[in-house]
């Protein structure tokens, strides 16, 4: 079923990763999954690591390994303002482990309650859902 179409951007420090119309944009917050379609309401929110989706139709999908950020939708228009966005053809499985490792083995050695156990919580996060998107 074909759906009204809507821009999207999604930024990374690094500059754009994606630039067009979609029928739906599919991630998550740090409230949970959501699915934004043309026309919706506007929203601001703080994005978590996930597999973005971005649904040019319902057979042309275009994936990302998403890290942490803020996705803007206003005026029928989303904008995404990520750490990471990834295709997940080109993530390195051996060096996501060995990130993930080296992140659980600094959140063991920081203080509780310190910006480096809270860093590495953070990276144990995105590591964790990058090797789940990369696996799929």
């Amino acid at each position: 079923m074909a759906r009204n179409k809507f821009p999207v951007e999604v930024l990374t420090p690094e500059g754009k990763v994606f630039d067009d119309e979609v029928e739906m944009v599919s991630t998550r917050t740090s409230v949970g999954s959501i699915g934004i379609l043309a026309n919706h309401a506007p929203l601001m929110a703080m994005l978590e690591p996930t597999e973005l989706r971005l649904y040019k139709s319902d057979s042309d999908i275009v994936r990302f390994a998403q890290g942490e950020g803020y996705l803007q939708v206003v005026d029928n228009t989303a904008l995404l303002l990520v750490e990471d966005a990834v295709d997940p053809e080109k993530l390195d499985r051996s060096a996501i482990e060995s990130q993930l490792e080296n992140a659980r083995r600094a959140l063991e050695e920081a203080e509780a309650g310190s910006e480096e156990g809270r860093r590495a919580e953070r990276d144990i996060k995105r590591y964790e859902a990058f090797l789940e998107v990369g696996g799929s």
